[in-house]
């Protein structure tokens, strides 16, 4: 999995579910937690996400992440350009099986 794969990953994590704990969304994505929150605050030093504790918990080690809109953006070109591949790969693909069943390979 790329940079761009694994950022994407994040970036829809957190779109999906702002609140969801480091530990969480850690299992999820098949990170360590050192691993993520390296990521995470990596995506804040870009101006990506946002921490911010929940107002009225007890426990302050909870917190929601929201994405910026500078988050927003790169979350949708990061889409874009997954898609792109994707369907490049698919048209490899069938080019492939339409050389294969034509005997060519």
């Amino acid at each position: 999995m790329d940079n761009e794969s694994k950022k994407l990953d994040i970036l829809r994590s957190i779109n999906d579910n702002p609140k969801t704990s480091q530990r969480e969304l850690a299992k999820k994505l098949g990170f360590s937690l050192g691993k993520l929150n390296y990521c995470l605050k990596s995506l804040k030093d870009k101006g990506l996400i946002k921490f911010s504790n929940f107002k009225k918990n007890k426990n302050k080690l909870n917190y929601i992440y929201i994405l910026t809109p500078k988050g927003i953006s790169e979350k949708t070109k990061l889409t874009l350009n997954f898609m792109q591949r994707k369907a490049l790969e698919y048209e490899e693909l069938k080019k492939d099986l339409k050389e294969e069943s034509n005997g060519k390979k």
